[in-house]
């Protein structure tokens, strides 16, 4: 069994990772930090919303992995992680903002809804209910 949206969406993810980590090193290299953030605000926002992004996207995967085994996927599901993935790199551009803003508040809204409903949907296929 190929997992299309698993596969897409994994593919995706390493592409934003790659770009967060990107973002970092440009910030390191011009500060001229070499470990850690250097006491450097703009630099610790970035690797928070790496290390945010670490810590949420994998268990987003699992979720739409396991939905996709089950035959429940299709169009909807790919959507849905589209939104996710969407919603992290708001949330990146968000986070070089020091103060509350539109883009982070997306961000952390698309995150948390899409994993609160694929979570909903996985117990739902759990109990036979779809």
């Amino acid at each position: 069994m190929i997992l299309q949206t698993t596969l897409s969406l994994a593919a995706a993810a390493a592409m934003i990772n790659l770009w967060l980590a990107i973002r970092i090193g440009r910030l390191r290299a011009a500060e001229k930090i070499l470990h850690g953030d250097g006491g450097n605000p703009a630099l610790m926002r970035r690797m928070r919303a790496q290390a945010n992004f670490i810590e949420y996207t994998p268990i987003v995967l699992i979720l739409i992995a396991a939905i996709e085994m089950t035959g429940k996927g299709g169009t909807w599901l790919a959507i849905v992680g589209s939104l996710y993935m969407l919603g992290r790199v708001l949330h990146g551009f968000g986070m070089d903002n020091p103060g509350p803003n539109p883009w982070r508040m997306i961000g952390v809204m698309a995150t948390m809804l899409v994993m609160l409903g694929l979570a909903v949907v996985a117990v739902l296929i759990a109990l036979g209910r779809i």
